[in-house]
């Protein structure tokens, strides 16, 4: 899809803050600890190669992604450090990872013993890295009894193989409740239990386990996502334990500025129709762009002002109310700061009824991407 440059609208991206929200995460940790940062999903829409060289520039030990082909753009943009793949990928494609010196996620037997059959019959060279998965209540990837891991460590001491990680992924790191945690912990140590001498990379901690779990857990990596964009796991659940610096805004300018008459209405259904004559702003951003369409009754920030959103967000196009009247090409943000005023991606997200995960992934490649600092 097209970068829509010719339009006054961008997703401005603040490196600085990135890297400050990764040193403040690394304070938190043990000596010797290592973050590798997540970079899946166009680095939660903020833009996969950008984010990741200042990461790389910044000191991250590797990245994590959720598919080859992510991983392959990185090495093709010039990124040498470790990119693990957390998703499985297709055991015929496995040869292009180990050319690249790309980590895969395995977590079966069936996987591991297919692979050696292929490298054999391959006469492939590279050691293949993986990362054994383990499932300690996630449900999603991973061994799932110790027995069975037990038996992949043997595999994975094939020439075939580079032993490179264990990990396994904790499914309620980001409520209050620590029970199930505990369980998934307490599982989590029954399979390290089996294993002789670890690789280099033993992580099981998320953005929300980096944040309030970390000291409990004994791992020597973190995977940091959400939390490195300044962006709270748990929504407004629980207050973070260091202070986030949000990363993304969104910043459109009016398109068209009118007066609006008492009786008339605006976008589709005609859900909003004016009491009295008012103004109103159109902005050229909607949900094709990521921005919900059920954001109808929200703000947008005009010169530090809340702006009410007037009727049903279209594909491109968006109406607000002005408190008085401004002239075409003024700002509205959508997400970040105007003057004293900001509106969080976890704000919008609370609006829609959603997670702050999905807002920014969500928003949409046709968005100028603007990198500051």
């Amino acid at each position: 899809m097209v970068s829509a440059r010719l339009r006054k609208t961008d997703l401005v991206v603040d490196l600085k803050a990135l890297g400050a929200n990764v040193q403040r995460q690394r304070e938190q940790l043990a000596p010797g600890s290592r973050i590798l940062a997540v970079v899946k999903a166009n680095a939660y829409g903020n833009g996969m190669v950008p984010v990741a060289s200042a990461l790389a520039r910044a000191g991250v030990e590797g990245f994590c992604v959720a598919l080859l082909d992510e991983a392959i753009e990185l090495r093709d943009s010039g990124i040498q450090e470790l990119v693990l793949v957390l998703g499985i990928t297709p055991v015929e494609y496995a040869p292009l990872a180990a050319a690249q010196g790309i980590s895969l996620t395995v977590g079966s037997l069936e996987w591991l013993k297919n692979y050696q059959r292929l490298a054999k019959e391959e006469g492939i060279k590279h050691p293949l890295k993986v990362h054994l998965a383990l499932d300690t209540g996630m449900g999603r990837i991973g061994f799932t009894t110790p027995e069975d891991f037990k038996e992949a460590l043997q595999l994975v001491a094939a020439p075939c193989f580079e032993f490179e990680g264990i990990f396994t992924h904790f499914a309620t790191a980001d409520e209050e409740d620590a029970t199930y945690f505990e369980r998934q912990r307490a599982r989590f140590d029954d399979f390290m239990a089996v294993v002789t001498k670890r690789p280099p990379f033993v992580h099981v901690a998320n953005s929300a386990t980096g944040l309030w779990h970390q000291k409990s857990i004994v791992a020597n990596t973190i995977r940091m996502g959400i939390s490195m964009y300044g962006a709270n796991p748990s929504g407004v659940g629980i207050n973070e334990s260091f202070p986030l610096e949000p990363v993304t805004s969104l910043v459109t300018h009016a398109t068209y500025v009118k007066q609006l008459k008492a009786g008339e209405s605006v976008s589709y259904g005609a859900t909003y129709t004016a009491k009295e004559d008012e103004w109103v702003a159109t902005l050229p951003v909607g949900y094709a762009d990521g921005y919900p369409r059920r954001m109808q009754g929200f703000y947008v920030l005009v010169d530090g002002q809340r702006c009410e959103v007037l009727g049903r967000v279209c594909m491109d196009q968006m109406m607000v109310r002005l408190p008085k009247e401004y002239p075409v090409g003024t700002e509205a943000v959508l997400m970040g700061r105007s003057l004293d005023q900001e509106i969080t991606v976890t704000d919008v997200a609370e609006y829609a009824h959603t997670i702050n995960y999905e807002i920014l992934t969500g928003m949409g490649a046709r968005l100028h991407r603007r990198y500051l600092g």
